[in-house]
């Protein structure tokens, strides 16, 4: 007899069916259930500077990244070659991941509840960083900030860049979305 797996749905997925849909459809009178915003994708980027010097530090961020995320990452190459910043082409920079559907509610609900507390002074992300389609964009100076990532093995310190797209059309509703989500907005 086959064995049946049975996937749980990510809990920010059914806060987000539950309680977000409706009160966006209430807050901006949406008519149609498609018209109302949600997260697409999350975009996870880690450059690491000194992998001109060490190419190996690429692999170790790469690797960093994967603990984070959950999924292999992919490692980033340079374009083209820069002699003022010991670039040649091909030279591995750093790594990216993109998240969607249950892996990308599992790190959304790990960043908000777990990771942003842990930044060192940290009053709230800023609510201007929205790029005027919807999606927005953090920085976090420190990849130490997740549970994943062991403070005493930790090779090195790299900051990231987190990217939320969402399918709204202005920022207005994508920062309604994401503080049904709970983002610490400052205010």
């Amino acid at each position: 007899m086959a064995k049946v797996e049975v996937a749980l749905e990510p809990r920010l997925k059914k806060i987000y069916n539950d309680v977000v849909r409706p009160k966006l459809i209430e807050e901006f009178g949406y008519k149609n259930p498609m018209e109302v915003p949600r997260i697409e994708k999350i975009v996870l980027n880690m450059g690491v500077g000194e992998t001109t010097a060490d190419t190996k530090k690429a692999q170790v961020a790469a690797a960093d990244l994967a603990l984070i995320a959950g999924q292999r990452p992919v490692i980033t190459k340079a374009r083209k070659a820069i002699a003022t910043f010991k670039v040649r082409e091909n030279m591995p920079l750093g790594a990216k991941v993109t998240l969607r559907k249950a892996k990308m509610y599992e790190f959304l609900d790990r960043l908000v509840n777990i990771a942003l507390p842990r930044v060192r002074d940290f009053r709230g992300l800023n609510p201007k960083s929205f790029d005027g389609r919807g999606n927005y964009a953090l920085g976090i100076k420190e990849h130490l900030v997740f549970p994943e990532i062991n403070y005493d093995k930790a090779e090195a310190v790299w900051g990231m860049d987190i990217v939320v797209c969402t399918t709204a059309k202005t920022d207005d509703e994508a920062r309604a979305l994401l503080r049904a989500f709970n983002f610490p907005f400052r205010q």
